[in-house]
């Protein structure tokens, strides 16, 4: 059996924002967008890599979720430990710059971790975590 990873969800309570945030700090292409106002589903991903995508989503929009689970999730967004992702990199210091001039929230400058990466992290529009690692 051989699976690839084709698509990973973050939650977004602004879509316009995370469009942004994606499209221009990050330089990921949209794929598609479908709905209206906050209840979008899109999708964008490194041009480069047409097979593997990121859903942003709006949190609120599962029909399985209670009224206090989506109180959870929104309180959890806000306080960014919901969502995140762990993207990668060839050079991280120019890739911090980029994003950092987009005005996005930094969490971590570019950083030597004691478990042998170096990396830095961002908060996108909705509060997820974004972590950039150093290939080598």
């Amino acid at each position: 059996m051989s699976l690839t990873i084709h698509t990973t969800v973050l939650p977004h309570d602004d879509p316009d924002a995370s469009v942004a945030f994606y499209r221009d700090a990050l330089g990921f292409e949209v794929r598609t967008d479908f709905g209206e106002g906050r209840m979008r589903w899109i999708t964008v991903g490194p041009a480069d890599q047409p097979d593997v995508s990121i859903l942003l989503a709006p949190p609120a929009a599962d029909p399985g979720v209670t009224e206090d689970e989506r109180r959870t999730v929104v309180e959890m967004m806000a306080k960014g430990t919901y969502g995140w992702i762990l993207l990668a990199t060839r050079d991280l210091d120019a890739t911090f710059e980029r994003v950092q001039a987009r005005d996005a929230e930094v969490v971590q400058e570019p950083t030597q971790q004691p478990y042998g990466v170096r990396d830095c992290a961002f908060r996108d529009p909705a509060g997820n975590q974004i972590r950039i690692q150093e290939l080598v």
